[in-house]
């Protein structure tokens, strides 16, 4: 058993820096310590969950052990963690849909003791701690310099922006996008437009400070919102304004659920409307925001495939090509999470790193 600090939620919006004993790989397992693990929005919201777990689901660290059947991973390699965990042998693995796979490997929650009763890891990673205990699928190893911080927001926020406009939508160079919310996730689906060559790149806050780091990601217009713009239509005006006819592309980054039909009211007919901060809850929609051909998707995880994905953005990373230093804007301790909440929430932080 290896007894590791961690950061416990009771499922009922607290959490404590507690200790949490695990047990040794087994079969087809890693053990890795935790050098970075990044402070997102799901993680507050796992607070409530109704069922205690080790936080966190960003994370990025070194192999301390393998357990049987890991060859691509060895002691004292460096790795990222990812929550993908694709078996590659299910129907959606076959297909190529390894983010939606049916038959995630996981450790089950029996392997983890916290005061003396099986506890589940969040996303079966469990970051937030100085160990975690997770299938080898969930590693992915880093063959490139790069700090433990940069390389642990490659996990979860900076995927899913990227993936969502480079795999999902599939941005054409020279089109028209828009980003709704310019967090770390609206930072990196900047940084996806980028990289496709969008011909405009319209962020949208209400936080004149995010959108000056949009526009310092490589956002070419911002529109700074209202708060009583209901629905963003007056924003949605302004796009019409600077693009002629509405955009390519609209994507969603707010998580707020009132917002959720909002990029379809963005993008001209025949466009593209992108749900990318995964809102889960039921909200009223007007359905002749769908009017003329316009299409809405909502993509998991950035459809990421993380043996393909994630070596192509640490490439990226080492020919300067992919902001990540620049997106860690602070860090803190263990003991700091109250602290990185409230930044996070008010949006001090492009993107706020824990560091074990």
């Amino acid at each position: 058993m290896i007894t590791a600090n961690a950061i416990v939620s009771d499922g009922q919006g607290n959490f404590a820096l507690d200790e949490v004993r695990m047990d040794s790989p087994q079969a087809n397992e890693v053990l890795v310590e935790i050098k970075a693990s990044g402070v997102c929005h799901t993680d507050f919201d796992s607070m409530s969950w109704r069922r205690p777990l080790i936080m966190g689901h960003e994370g990025a660290g070194v192999v301390l052990q393998c357990g049987a059947g890991v060859d691509h991973v060895h002691p004292g390699d460096r790795v990222l963690l990812n929550w993908a965990i694709p078996c590659g042998e299910c129907f959606q693995c076959r297909r190529g849909a390894e983010n939606i796979c049916e038959q995630k490997p996981v450790v089950p929650p029996e392997r983890f003791e916290y005061r003396g009763a099986p506890i589940e890891a969040s996303f079966h990673l469990g970051t937030m701690a100085t160990h975690a205990l997770v299938p080898k699928q969930a590693v992915v190893k880093i063959d490139v310099e790069i700090p433990f911080p940069s390389a642990a927001i490659l996990g979860c926020g900076v995927m899913t922006g990227f993936g969502s406009v480079v795999n999902a939508a599939n941005v054409e160079k020279g089109s028209s996008v828009v980003v709704l919310g310019a967090g770390g996730v609206g930072l990196s689906v900047v940084q996806g437009a980028v990289h496709a060559c969008a011909g405009i790149i319209i962020a949208i806050d209400l936080n004149p400070n995010r959108l000056n780091l949009a526009r310092q990601f490589g956002a070419t217009h911002s529109i700074q919102a209202e708060p009583d713009d209901h629905g963003l239509l007056r924003a949605a005006q302004k796009v019409r304004e600077l693009t002629g006819r509405g955009a390519d592309y609209a994507f969603e980054c707010t998580a707020v659920p009132a917002l959720g039909a909002s990029p379809l009211s963005m993008v001209r007919n025949g466009g593209c409307a992108v749900a990318v901060s995964g809102v889960e809850e039921v909200v009223p929609v007007d359905m002749e925001l769908f009017e003329w051909d316009k299409r809405y998707i909502n993509p998991l995880y950035g459809q990421c495939r993380p043996f393909i994905d994630f070596p192509v953005l640490l490439s990226l990373y080492r020919q300067h090509r992919l902001k990540l230093d620049e997106m860690v804007t602070c860090t803190y301790p263990l003991s700091g999470l109250a602290q990185a909440f409230e930044d996070m929430r008010r949006g001090v932080n492009a993107k706020g790193v824990l560091l074990p």
